[in-house]
């Protein structure tokens, strides 16, 4: 399969996969969240046989992409009615 496709297939799971990720480990800390997430992904995106193929030539930027993808996911989850714990969430399901 292409890596491309590959990878956009990959991010748009992501949202997906926060989701599960928070209801799994919700007692958790946000970096063990991330590090489960990272780990996952890196196992769906077949990132060692990328790498292993020179589809990625530079692992720690292609961790570091990805990191920051699943930071801004989480971030836009944060600011919808999905964060449903916050005050913010609630004042403005009440407009």
């Amino acid at each position: 399969m292409n890596f491309v496709n590959q990878l956009l297939r990959g991010i748009a799971f992501i949202p997906a996969l926060v989701n599960a990720i928070e209801a799994l480990f919700a007692g958790k800390s946000g970096t063990e969240k991330k590090d489960a997430a990272m780990s996952f992904l890196e196992s769906a995106l077949s990132t060692v046989d990328a790498i292993t193929q020179r589809d990625i030539i530079d692992p720690e930027k292609f961790k570091d992409g990805i990191s920051k993808i699943i930071d801004g996911t989480v971030e836009c989850l944060n600011a919808s009615t999905w964060a449903k714990g916050s005050p913010q969430a609630s004042a403005a399901s009440g407009q």
